[in-house]
């Protein structure tokens, strides 16, 4: 079954490129909705402040994920609460937004997991569709390369490479059944180097960073307080915005990811050519034995307050 918010969920902050402030509310939706942004800073008339996350909408842009809607409207950095939503298995949603720039609170997925939670879910009665993955396709960058090939759940493996010792080579391959997205990912902060900071900030990008919501190594040091969440907080970030990516193909999707140095652009590249490849895919209705394999499943064994306090004490650590 599809499943929405039982009530609304709020968040305000800033964004992590325009440095601009932002409020963010997801909203239920009906069955079928699908996942939509609306611009309320932007005139509502004919749909033209409406942007469905969709992979046919994403424009390119450096370091984030944009989307823009058929009247123009765009939003960027929505990677975090995409990969949140469905993490959550929340297929329905109105996420209204008053700026260009979805608040990058505190670099992860963990603070908009606490607020779906907070607000609840709720069953619709519409069965559930789902892509499956029939045959492989990949798509390639010099060294970086990222493919799908057919699972029945999802699985995501990732690999990177930095020559900061304190990221350095890092790989992690995960079942996303049964609440992995919550166990294993959702707290895992963006992160780069001292040095790509002081570039971006020299281009005009990063003006909302700051140490607590981004991961800031140089060489085998970590800047920001507090250290890492994780040893591997890097790669498992990149997980987790390869899932937020993924959640643009518009339902959930059976098969294997692979990324290798892969990026946002990439994996929409990838999603673009399963899409365009004949008989790489179909849609399949979930049964209740493969909705309990999608990475929603299993979340009523969490709550806001356990993933809200844990936010809080590394907050603080």
């Amino acid at each position: 079954m599809q499943a929405t918010l039982a009530t609304t969920a709020e968040f305000k902050g800033a964004g992590l490129h325009s440095g601009a402030p932002a409020r963010l509310t997801i909203r239920p939706a009906q069955a079928g909705h699908g996942i939509v942004f609306r611009r309320t800073d932007l005139a509502q008339g004919q749909g033209g402040a409406l942007i469905p996350a969709l992979w046919d909408l994403v424009q390119p842009s450096r370091l984030c994920t944009l989307l823009q809607g058929a009247g123009g409207a765009t939003v960027s950095t929505v990677e975090h609460v995409m990969a949140a939503l469905a993490g959550t298995g929340v297929h329905n949603a109105l996420i209204d937004i008053d700026g260009p720039e979805v608040p990058i609170l505190d670099g992860s997925s963990a603070p908009f997991v606490a607020g779906i939670l907070r607000a609840g879910l709720r069953m619709q009665r519409k069965p559930l569709r789902a892509i499956r993955v029939l045959k492989a396709v990949e798509v390639r960058e010099g060294e970086a390369f990222a493919r799908l090939a057919p699972a029945d759940h999802l699985e995501i493996d990732f690999a990177i490479d930095f020559a900061d010792a304190a990221i350095g080579h890092q790989e992690k391959r995960l079942d996303m059944a049964n609440g992995a997205f919550l166990r294993e990912l959702m707290d895992s902060r963006t992160f780069c180097r001292q040095s790509d900071v002081d570039a971006m900030k020299a281009s005009g990008l990063a003006l909302g960073g700051t140490y607590f919501n981004a991961v800031v190594v140089d060489g085998d040091r970590v800047l920001s307080p507090g250290g890492l969440r994780h040893a591997d907080e890097a790669v498992r970030h990149k997980m987790l915005d390869a899932m937020g990516d993924l959640a643009l193909a518009g339902a959930p999707l059976l098969g294997r990811y692979t990324g290798h140095r892969a990026g946002h652009a990439m994996t929409n590249r990838l999603l673009r050519a399963l899409f365009d490849t004949p008989g790489a895919w179909e849609w399949t209705t979930c049964s209740d034995d493969l909705q309990a394999r999608l990475p929603g499943a299993g979340v009523d064994r969490y709550d806001a307050g356990t993933v809200g306090a844990g936010i809080a004490a590394r907050a603080v650590a």
